[in-house]
């Protein structure tokens, strides 16, 4: 029988999601059942089914979604019950010294939010979608970008997700042993 795993993502500008989905792809060809869901809809789930439960959340302006911290507070003692996983997604972990869980600022600030410890965690480097930004947004990041020696050329799409971390993370995830086999 199979074992199910939850995806959960918080999301700007869906690229989370698409993180989540080669996860999903990994797992399922590793012979796990996957249901990948919108932090907003996992409420309506029966969590307690599942077990194993990843959490991606990505960053805008240097903050995960408040969201993110009230859904892993309000159901810490069930995470602790399961096997699980969290990740964050951003720009800044573009950078070899910031793409840890324990370099990486802003899931540092994260897990200090938390008392939940994951069993697993992992920050993989985001997306710059420049064309999709609203003119305020562009010119945010663009300011950001110059600053931290990033991308500046407004007409273009900047990817810096290493799949093969993403892929390797989710082997991680289907390895974790489960609360009966712990």
């Amino acid at each position: 029988m199979p074992h199910h795993t939850l995806l959960i993502y918080s999301t700007v500008d869906g690229h989370t999601r698409h993180i989540c989905e080669r996860m999903k792809f990994v797992l399922t060809a590793l012979g796990q059942q996957v249901s990948l869901v919108p932090l907003d809809q996992a409420e309506s789930l029966d969590l307690a089914s599942f077990e194993r439960i990843v959490i991606g959340a990505s960053i805008r302006y240097g903050k995960h979604r408040p969201q993110v911290a009230q859904f892993i507070n309000k159901h810490q003692r069930l995470l602790e019950r399961k096997a699980s996983a969290l990740f964050s997604v951003n720009v800044v972990a573009r950078k070899p010294e910031k793409n840890q869980p324990h370099t990486n600022p802003y899931m540092v600030k994260l897990l200090r939010q938390l008392s939940w410890k994951p069993q697993l965690a992992a920050v993989f480097a985001g997306r710059l979608n420049y064309p999709a930004l609203g003119f305020v947004d562009k010119q945010m990041i663009r300011f950001i970008m110059l600053i931290t020696k990033g991308p500046t050329d407004a007409t273009q799409v900047f990817e810096f997700t290493d799949w093969a971390q993403v892929e390797a993370f989710a082997h991680q995830v289907s390895a974790l042993p489960l609360p009966s086999q712990a």
